[in-house]
């Protein structure tokens, strides 16, 4: 993992304003008057895939916004397998939980490689506290937290293992950052994300690849939106 101190590199608000993804991140309506106000320094880490940036119960001082890659925040159970309980993509918030007095309620693993910033959370309660500008995407995270809960209960757990496996590639593919490809987890992943087995999850994405409606390169993917909705739609 390697990181280095924002603050020390650019002097405390220049490069929040001018980041490329500040417009999806936490700060997007923040100005320069507000950033005045942090006293600690915003961190930037680099995580390689598999590294965790939290665990659950942890002791919560940071969030952190995602400028790009995937990360899964995992529940484990007792009996030794693990569910996913959602995936994070560019602009989301991990660790969002923090904000209400809360300890980590999962632990955040990354899927591939993927940079964010570290923000300590008595910064956000003193900006929160000090100035207007922070509430709005307060209230858009927290909502699009609710959100994605909302998906994973009503679309990515239900229905028949083709069906929910068809939608968990349409979500992937739909919320991408690229315009015709996708990060496919692994197969242990799919089962954890949709709650079938590993076996399951990888007959069906055999099947869906002998058939067309699937293409990948190592973990890359491409799919047939319109086929993948008829199998939706028919329950097969």
């Amino acid at each position: 993992m390697k990181s280095f101190e924002i603050n020390q590199a650019w002097g405390g608000t220049e490069k929040c304003l001018k980041c490329p993804i500040r417009n999806l991140a936490l700060f997007a309506d923040l100005q320069q008057a507000d950033f005045n106000l942090l006293h600690q320094p915003i961190n930037e880490f680099s995580f390689e895939a598999g590294e965790s940036l939290y665990t659950e119960k942890g002791t919560a001082k940071f969030v952190y916004t995602i400028r790009s890659g995937m990360i899964k925040l995992v529940r484990y159970l007792p009996n030794g397998s693990y569910r996913i309980i959602r995936l994070l993509r560019k602009g989301d918030l991990a660790g969002i939980e923090t904000l209400n007095g809360s300890t980590y309620l999962h632990h955040a693993i990354t899927l591939q490689k993927t940079e964010v910033c570290r923000i300590p959370v008595e910064e956000i309660e003193a900006l929160n506290s000090n100035t207007p500008h922070l509430y709005k995407q307060l209230t858009v995270q927290w909502q699009k937290s609710q959100n994605d809960a909302d998906i994973w209960l009503s679309e990515l757990t239900v229905g028949t293992s083709k069906q929910r496996i068809a939608n968990l590639l349409l979500y992937l593919a739909n919320n991408s950052s690229e315009e015709d490809s996708f990060y496919l987890p692994s197969r242990d992943d799919i089962g954890a994300l949709l709650a079938i087995t590993t076996e399951t999850a990888s007959r069906i994405v055999a099947e869906f690849k002998r058939q067309s409606l699937l293409h990948t390169e190592h973990q890359v993917a491409q799919i047939n939106k319109p086929e993948l909705m008829l199998i939706i739609k028919a329950g097969n």
